[in-house]
């Protein structure tokens, strides 16, 4: 078989045939010419017109073959076409000005959802530049062909960007049979969510029946305002996340207290103790808490409270889950803890969210958004960050969103 065979097996071009190939060092020319009495197309308006002149032969790059560079090369035609007078033609393998090929733009794209964009460029023998470009193509590509029908159940929540509090806003789809990155944009302002149900649209954001988030108010203005048929559920993890952070506050300052009036330093290395769920404690951290239990202290009260409050994810009924809320709340009140009790009345504010999630049949919570966002921050750790936030989009999007590929005569990878 003639090494001219392989690119008429993968890559057959319509209107273009593969004339002479060369091996020069490390490189693989590959002539190309267009068949004889072939017309050019438009490349402003699509429409064949006469061959005006020719260019310069340009060099487009193509998959590697056996490790070897490949390029190929072709003398651009000028069309003269009736309505935008003189242009170049339009070529099927590249687009524009661009000097990769479609085929080697998805190829790069591809491995850069596996590795690293730097590894890539290396391991390819390229630029990042072209990697960065080739994703950011495939991604333009699937954002305009997805399809965003048939979402019923989304979340919302951040992740922080870059130091400094800059963050960002990511939407999820999280049915059951899909869940994947629909939406990304700067910063968590409530202008910022807005621009997601702008772009989704009035008829796919009346099918939403559930909506998972956070606390943070401006994400609750704007769910209350544009999906208010949904079911609001507030964000589990959150809540035991504030209790765990109060639960903390108070054994810092009752350690500073039994320091300052020269007790033993009971307190000292509780922490994870503390904080840990009980199933989670090795054989030494369940010696030191039931120590610390033998103590009448804050910190033992307000862990007492928190365990209590796990108890409330074990109903199955939401009127007896609501029945306990009310409980606990009261008891947390007149617990004299401040920070313990900052955190009720935020869950008292919202405790109709919070109940949500029995009125959903505790099918969707927000632990899938934060699996989600984990793989984000893997992904901009992979490349030690981002400069500039839209690179940093166009890979979240590549790596979450599932998007669609342009069609290959073959598949590379």
């Amino acid at each position: 078989m003639q090494v001219k065979t392989v690119p008429n097996r993968v890559h057959k071009v319509k209107g273009f045939v593969y004339e002479q190939i060369r091996f020069l060092r490390d490189v693989i020319e590959v002539d190309v010419r267009p068949r004889r009495g072939s017309r050019p197309y438009c490349s402003g308006c699509g429409r064949r017109g006469a061959t005006y002149d020719h260019l310069m032969r340009r060099r487009f790059a193509f998959v590697p073959l056996w490790g070897i560079r490949v390029f190929l090369l072709y003398a651009m035609r000028r069309v003269d076409c009736r309505c935008c007078s003189v242009t170049v033609e339009m070529v099927p393998w590249a687009e524009g000005k661009r000097h990769l090929t479609h085929a080697y733009a998805v190829f790069l794209a591809r491995w850069a959802r596996r590795l690293s964009w730097q590894d890539v460029a290396s391991i390819l023998t390229t630029s990042w530049d072209n990697v960065c470009r080739s994703v950011a193509r495939v991604v333009e590509y699937g954002l305009r062909h997805r399809s965003l029908d048939g979402i019923t159940a989304i979340g919302v929540d951040e992740i922080q960007f870059r130091k400094g509090h800059r963050y960002l806003t990511v939407v999820y789809q999280i049915d059951q049979g899909c869940r994947r990155l629909l939406w990304v944009g700067r910063d968590r302002t409530a202008k910022t969510l807005l621009r997601f149900f702008r772009m989704l649209g009035r008829r796919r954001t009346a099918a939403i029946r559930f909506v998972c988030s956070d606390m943070w108010q401006p994400y609750l203005k704007v769910i209350c305002k544009k999906a208010s048929q949904a079911i609001h559920i507030l964000d589990r993890f959150h809540i035991v996340a504030r209790l765990n952070k109060a639960i903390d506050e108070v054994r810092a300052a009752g350690a500073k207290e039994l320091a300052r009036q020269g007790y033993e330093p009971v307190l000292k290395h509780s922490r994870w103790c503390l904080l840990k769920r009980a199933e989670n404690l090795g054989k030494k951290q369940w010696v030191r808490l039931e120590d610390l239990m033998c103590y009448s202290l804050k910190t033992v009260r307000a862990y007492l409270l928190k365990e209590s409050f796990q108890v409330l994810w074990e109903y199955k009924s939401y009127h007896w889950a609501g029945v306990f809320l009310d409980g606990w709340l009261k008891r947390a009140m007149r617990s004299r803890l401040e920070p313990i009790k900052k955190v009720a009345r935020s869950i008292r504010a919202h405790d109709a969210l919070i109940l949500n999630w029995f009125a959903a049949k505790k099918q969707f919570s927000s632990g899938i958004v934060e699996g989600l966002n984990y793989k984000i921050k893997l992904t901009i750790r992979k490349a030690c960050g981002y400069r500039t936030l839209e690179v940093a989009e166009t890979a979240i999007y590549h790596a979450l969103a599932d998007l669609p590929e342009p069609k290959l005569t073959h598949e590379f990878c």
